[in-house]
């Protein structure tokens, strides 16, 4: 690949990263945590492909006065000219360089949305690690109130493991995204530890028909109670929610939980 080639990849990179952080499209991808790196790789690629082009710049203006400073020498064939003309294909070795710009301007351009219910329908939801390693003493008692607003990966993990049965009788408020599996409505989250590579589902199956009429991926938010005993391993931990309000809602900011 050319010099030119690079330099103008670094530089479309760099501010591809950057555009993505500070719009806050970044979060589709990795934590919050994660912005600060971000904006660094990125204005380091802009630095970088910025003195490069400089640099070049700066050279073939140089060697420019000195040929000209040399006279003409009518004996020798340009080098571009040779290389143009050398039956070898490097014209159509350039060009075909140049495609890999593409896949850096689709980031540019059009960020690739979240993961989704695709994702969930083809990862098998199971509950988080740190639930999996803590007693039943660790689960905490609800604070009080007549709808407690969690996350969903609290209530999976309390439905699952916590034989306190903190749940039991408590109204709770949780968001989600609608996915449609095995004949059933789940609410479903991605949980993810730095980035959506490592993304792993939870869910919870809203009873009832209220939910049915949305289609996947649309994001809701709910208030119910969870159906004490409903959520074990054969289930992939997925309790039953018994609905008591529905709110369909605009996809969060950050779509993942931690």
């Amino acid at each position: 690949m050319r010099r030119e080639t690079q330099n103008v990849l670094l530089i479309l990179l760099g501010g591809a990263l950057v555009k993505i952080a500070l719009n806050g499209d970044y979060l589709r991808y990795v934590k919050p945590a994660q912005q600060p790196w971000i904006i660094l790789g990125g204005a380091v690629m802009l630095v970088l492909g910025g003195v490069a082009i400089v640099s070049d710049v700066l050279t073939a203006r140089a060697t420019t006065r000195a040929a000209s400073a040399a006279g003409p020498d009518h004996g020798a064939e340009p080098a571009h000219a040779a290389h143009a003309d050398d039956g070898h294909g490097h014209s159509h070795t350039v060009r075909s360089a140049w495609l890999l710009v593409v896949p850096v301007l689709a980031v540019f351009l059009v960020a690739p949305p979240a993961l989704g219910a695709d994702s969930v329908t083809r990862t098998e939801a199971r509950i988080p690690q740190s639930a999996a390693n803590t007693s039943a003493a660790a689960f905490p008692p609800l604070p009080a109130g007549p709808v407690v607003p969690m996350a969903m990966n609290e209530v999976v993990s309390r439905a699952g493991w916590d034989s306190n049965g903190t749940l039991n009788g408590r109204t709770v408020s949780m968001t989600g995204f609608v996915v449609h599996a095995g004949g059933q409505t789940l609410l479903a989250r991605l949980v993810i530890s730095c980035c959506a590579a490592d993304a792993s589902p939870v869910t919870v199956h809203l009873k009832g028909p209220a939910a049915d009429r949305f289609p996947s991926d649309t994001w809701l938010q709910v208030t119910g109670q969870v159906v004490p005993g409903t959520a074990s391993e054969a289930n992939s931990y997925t309790p039953d929610l018994t609905l008591a309000t529905i709110e369909r809602i605009p996809a969060p900011k950050d779509p993942y939980e931690y």
